[in-house]
């Protein structure tokens, strides 16, 4: 299928790996241009690169934190004009909730929803104005079914659905179109890490924690960051149009839920 979305540009936050990495790649195979942000500067420049090489793009990489004030302007001074924004950046901690103080949920808020409203308050306006655009925020399959563990996560990212929810009927008239893709487990480093801190409370291997996780999900393995790019691939394309303000999951069947 044709996107139709060649020759239009993306800014993809948090990108060199993950989630963010298999966004970029979707996008880019499908000849659209690509600014990309990371923390470390050596993995992004080696995945900007690969980028160009495989897909023929276009790729503007910034190194710069997006959680941070700071490193928005940075990115923004060079995605000015893009047509498509990804919203992403990793997620805080796991914990318990009466470790958490204040200071622990406004840094989540800041990084997994003020970061993302801030991008879209700054981008969507040209989008607006160009009478057409896509905005894609990662979230959490934690929006719809909350993680005892991520608790700091469960409170941002719903905070950001909340406001995605009432934006996005706002300027789907404009030609711009914002919807939220609700990842489950994935074969990142994010997993990597998770599955390191069952097993060091368990006393397991790595291994054996992420075979129980498994065991939990009904597609019987972890997601992989290539179908996650294509699905979201598919929401920045012309045939998206008609899909505003939903919260779409790729879990694997995980989250147990009628609706």
């Amino acid at each position: 299928m044709d996107l139709g979305i060649k020759g239009k540009s993306a800014l993809v936050c948090a990108s060199s790996r993950g989630l963010g990495r298999g966004c970029a790649e979707a996008l880019a195979a499908e000849g659209v241009n690509i600014v990309m942000n990371a923390r470390s500067e050596g993995p992004l420049m080696e995945a900007a690169q690969q980028i160009r090489d495989s897909w023929g793009v276009q790729v503007t990489a910034v190194v710069a934190d997006i959680t941070s004030e700071e490193g928005q302007a940075k990115v923004l001074a060079a995605a000015q004009g893009v047509d498509i924004l990804v919203n992403n950046a990793g997620g805080p901690p796991p914990g318990v909730w009466s470790d958490w103080e204040r200071d622990d949920f406004i840094k989540a808020l800041d990084a997994n929803m003020l970061a993302p409203i801030a991008m879209i308050k700054a981008l969507v306006p040209g989008m607006i104005d160009r009478g057409w655009g896509r905005v894609v925020n990662i979230t959490s399959q934690s929006v719809k079914a909350p993680i005892a563990a991520l608790g700091l996560s469960n409170s941002a990212r719903t905070g950001l659905t909340g406001y995605v929810a009432g934006t996005s009927r706002q300027i789907a008239p404009e030609g711009v179109i914002m919807n939220n893709l609700l990842p489950g487990i994935h074969a990142t480093d994010r997993a990597t890490s998770l599955d390191g801190g069952v097993a060091a409370a368990q006393g397991i291997t790595s291994a054996e924690a992420k075979s129980q996780r498994e065991a939990t999900i009904p597609a019987r393995r972890y997601g992989t960051a290539a179908e996650f790019g294509a699905t979201c691939a598919f929401l920045c394309s012309q045939h998206a149009g008609f899909i505003v303000g939903q919260n779409i999951l790729l879990d694997g069947g995980g989250v147990n839920s009628t609706m």
